[in-house]
């Protein structure tokens, strides 16, 4: 099968999947319903295991189409495909050796079928054929969970690519016996890549101030997204910082839901004192590490101690994508710290 044959072979349910979404989208334009912010709460970080036994455990997830912002600075608006009407989905915790049950609904007003692969099962497609769900029902499949780390889950639907980018991805936990070692604070960040066209000028539904958007197959398949993301939204985690405090040791968990780019996960501002290397629990840390690279499809967990006061700025390295939207920001207050960062010449 050459390239064309490939691409005419998926276009077909893609169109159909446009066309519902796209009526979907002008019938909110016309009703001017107002867009939701679907970002993420970085501190959702769920409850540590500590030191308990194993045990059933049972998360309920729900697939809901929203409208969405997508960049409030330039008032562009998105319909997003997620779990709990967030980006990402929640992030799932539990500890190895439980008996996870995962349920998976689906909002009756979708137009999507819509399932979860969870990279930390061992079953057929993740789990994804055993919750294929249409709208308004719902279907549950339980796993051992056998692997300490931090794993991406996401929607893996036909066009898997167009659900995970529209923002149907996540993460979950799986601690290791006796739990994570204590700190100060954690955090919740995903990086996704959007591809995205203004619906206006696909469906001439005119200027209404707001420019909905929709997916777009062509910029998906040449890999060249128009917005890249921190917990969904552009710039989000910017205007409204994460917060900590001088002194205290932070841990962030963060993945790459894709579904294609690459993350060079860098904080400026410090280095990383701890990195969980693609997020194994059971292989020693490395240190002192400045960029750590994180797949599409993967994680990472970060540790440092806030060393002084500073706006400490997430970012993926390849720079040119902070223009698209990718950042989230750490500010850590308290008294300087001359001793580690002082303006000026030394006297």
């Amino acid at each position: 099968m050459d390239g064309s044959q490939r691409k005419a072979s998926f276009v077909r349910p893609l169109e159909l999947g446009l066309l519902a979404v796209g009526l979907t989208l002008a019938s909110y334009a016309g009703a001017e319903q107002q867009a939701v912010s679907i970002v993420q709460d970085p501190t959702a970080v769920g409850v540590p295991v500590g030191k308990r036994e194993a045990k059933i455990v049972k998360f309920t997830l729900e697939a809901e189409e929203v409208l969405g912002v997508l960049d409030k600075e330039q008032s562009r608006t998105y319909m997003y495909w997620t779990f709990n009407g967030k980006v990402p989905g929640p992030l799932l915790r539990a500890r190895v050796g439980d008996t996870i049950e995962i349920t998976l609904k689906n909002k009756s007003d979708s137009a999507m079928i819509h399932n979860i692969d969870l990279h930390a099962v061992w079953g057929q497609g993740g789990g994804a054929g055993a919750t294929s769900v249409a709208p308004g029902d719902e279907k549950s499949f339980s796993f051992k969970a056998l692997h300490p780390g931090l794993f991406v889950y996401h929607c893996a639907t036909p066009i898997i690519p167009q659900h995970i980018s529209s923002g149907m991805y996540g993460m979950i936990l799986i601690e290791p016996e006796g739990g994570l070692p204590k700190v100060d604070r954690e955090f919740y960040l995903m990086q996704g890549d959007i591809y995205a066209d203004d619906l206006r000028a696909s469906l001439d539904v005119g200027n209404t101030g707001t420019a909905n958007t929709v997916f777009n197959l062509d910029r998906m398949l040449a890999e060249q997204p128009t917005y890249v993301v921190m917990n969904g939204s552009a710039g989000a985690l910017a205007a409204n910082p994460m917060k900590a405090k001088v002194g205290e040791t932070v841990r962030v968990f963060f993945g790459v839901g894709g579904p294609n780019l690459i993350s060079s996960f860098h904080v400026i501002g410090t280095v990383f004192d701890r990195v969980y290397n693609q997020a194994s629990l059971t292989s020693p840390p490395l240190t002192d590490v400045q960029t750590t690279l994180v797949p599409p499809g993967g994680a990472t967990i970060v540790e440092m101690k806030l060393r002084a006061p500073a706006n400490y700025i997430f970012v993926d390295h390849a720079l040119s994508r902070l223009m698209k939207g990718n950042v989230a920001i750490l500010k850590a207050e308290g008294e300087a710290v001359p001793e580690v960062f002082q303006p000026g010449k030394l006297k």
